[in-house]
């Protein structure tokens, strides 16, 4: 009883601490984030907005072209991934987060973003908490379990979402939420809510509690509403499956060529689509994160044709950053997207009054782009206020994710959490070889198989090795097929079964698992290019690797 009490007092000791460096976690990310937008939409990106046309048209190929001088040499070549990079690295149970990127990372975000970038500020405001709570996490870390590896990296981005949009409870659900398409990370809510709110607290402190943005009406929604949701979801939850395939092949392009020809290109085609978007709307409504969008939205007597246009130049304008090389989040994007989809539902059914459609459309695209229906809902009954629309935007929101399939516009999500034996399934298959495996010579007979394999080894399946050669392999079965009286007669050569599947060393566990299910047998034999004989693999070997490989 009384190592019961001692452990669950180091559990609560724990627990403190942990919540403790959580709102420092909180506190600083909401620092940097507050002085991160101070300096790259407040002094750079407004004043980039109000300046002449031409100006306006050419930053961001001056963006890009500086984004990539900044990945090149302030961030050693690293990728242009933020939230990316959490989802990638959460997975990743034995490696912290790498810091050596995170300053050339954030200097390339703020040349994209302050540019004009039609990327969010989200993406840097996640990864940025992410890495402060990552460093913290490896100061501290003899305060924390095997198990809490990852804590305050989750609760770092918690904090870096809840900043940047002002919603902290959206923050800490979309940073457990994002790393699964079908799930969220365990216990880690309460660690995430505390660097959430902490992190709140701290940028309006500095920039105010305006909401992201206004809307119009509170509806106290009917079953017309929701069957106009769910409408709405399944546009949506389509619309997303193919902006997720654009960003698939924007992110494609951003890895070949060189990085200042894409930067160029990129810059190039930006340009065309500021202008296009001035001509047609007369405001360059294709540059930035978005943010002016949605107040055009939210402006009455908007013609379908407006709508559908503006899509595809916001569509094209976020490719194209992507493509060209830029670093920034997809949120915002994802959201304009929603807000656009659902503006244009409601010019189809009348409703030009209130912001009901655009809202709905929000949490259903949000939440099947990432494949987070909580942080969706949770997102529009923050960022509008206005529980009238939470309702049908859940409803819109389940009807997209339904839509949406396995498509995500994230490629590090995984379905769910792992348990220990999915987890051993990724490792390569000589983690469970077995190399002095017992095997049989061609010439042995059936009778001298039975007596010396079956019955006293107790082998139901054997490998057939002539010296290192594999053969075949024979089993109790084959031996039905042979009677008795011509066992002392007949090899296990003239009876081993030579269509067996066969491994090699490049194989992972769940190749070899794989494989053994399709041909319904328990053992698998690993042999090199040259049908050398390595070893054997058997099910029992992999079910016990927690022995093999100390981690029980």
């Amino acid at each position: 009883m009384g190592a019961v009490l001692e452990r669950a007092r180091d559990f609560g000791h724990r627990s403190r601490r942990t919540l403790l460096l959580a709102g420092i976690t909180g506190a600083l990310v909401g620092l940097a984030v507050a002085g991160f937008e101070w300096v790259t939409r407040e002094q750079v990106l407004d004043r980039l907005l109000t300046a002449p046309l031409w100006m306006q048209a050419g930053a961001p190929a001056v963006g890009l072209v500086l984004t990539a001088l900044a990945l090149r040499y302030l961030a050693a070549g690293a990728s242009p991934a933020t939230s990316e990079e959490y989802i990638k690295n959460f997975h990743e149970s034995d490696r912290r987060l790498d810091l050596r990127p995170v300053v050339g990372r954030v200097v390339a975000s703020v040349a994209t973003l302050g540019s004009g970038g039609a990327l969010g500020f989200e993406g840097p405001s996640l990864y940025m908490g992410a890495a402060i709570g990552s460093g913290l996490q490896a100061r501290w870390s003899r305060f924390f379990s095997r198990d809490e590896t990852k804590v305050l990296m989750v609760a770092g981005a918690a904090a870096g979402v809840a900043a940047i949009f002002k919603t902290p409870a959206t923050g800490a659900v979309f940073a457990l939420e994002v790393p699964f398409q079908d799930d969220t990370a365990r216990h880690m809510l309460l660690p995430a809510l505390v660097a959430a709110a902490v992190s709140y607290l701290v940028f309006v402190a500095f920039a105010g509690t305006a909401p992201l943005f206004a809307v119009a009406g509170s509806p106290p929604f009917d079953l017309r509403d929701l069957g106009g949701a769910v409408i709405l979801g399944l546009a949506c939850g389509a619309g997303a499956r193919g902006f997720a395939w654009v960003m698939g092949q924007a992110k494609r392009l951003s890895t070949r060529g060189h990085p200042l020809v894409r930067a160029v290109v990129g810059g190039a085609v930006m340009a065309a689509l500021i202008l296009a978007s001035n001509a047609i709307y007369g405001s360059t409504l294709a540059a930035g994160p978005g943010y002016r969008t949605l107040e055009w939205v939210t402006e009455p007597n908007q013609t379908l044709w407006l709508i559908v246009v503006l899509f595809a130049l916001r569509m094209a304008a976020v490719a194209t950053t992507v493509g060209g090389g830029g670093v920034g989040g997809l949120f915002v994007p994802l959201v304009v997207a929603g807000a656009l989809t659902g503006k244009a539902a409601g010019v189809l059914v009348g409703d030009t009054t209130t912001t009901l459609f655009p809202v709905i459309g929000i949490a259903a695209f949000l939440g099947a782009g990432y494949r987070t229906p909580l942080a969706g809902v949770v997102f529009v009954a923050e960022s509008t206020g206005r529980p009238g629309f939470v309702v049908p935007g859940l409803v819109a929101a389940v009807f997209a994710q339904l839509v949406m399939g396995d498509v995500s516009v994230s490629a590090y999500q995984q379905h769910g959490r792992l348990g220990h034996l999915e987890r051993r399934f990724d490792l390569p298959i000589n983690a469970a070889i077995t190399g002095d495996a017992r095997t049989v010579a061609p010439d042995v007979t059936l009778t001298e198989f039975y007596d010396h394999h079956l019955l006293l080894n107790r082998q139901a399946q054997v490998p057939v090795v002539d010296g290192n050669r594999f053969v075949g392999m024979i089993s109790l079965y084959d031996l039905h097929d042979t009677p008795a009286a011509n066992w002392p007669t007949t090899t296990v050569e003239q009876i081993a079964d030579r269509n067996w599947p066969v491994a090699t060393p490049t194989w992972t566990l769940r190749d070899a698992v794989r494989a053994m299910e399709g041909a319904d047998c328990d053992a698998l034999p690993v042999t090199d290019a040259d049908a050398q004989f390595i070893g054997l693999v058997t099910t029992a070997d992999i079910v016990q690797l927690d022995r093999i490989l100390g981690e029980a």
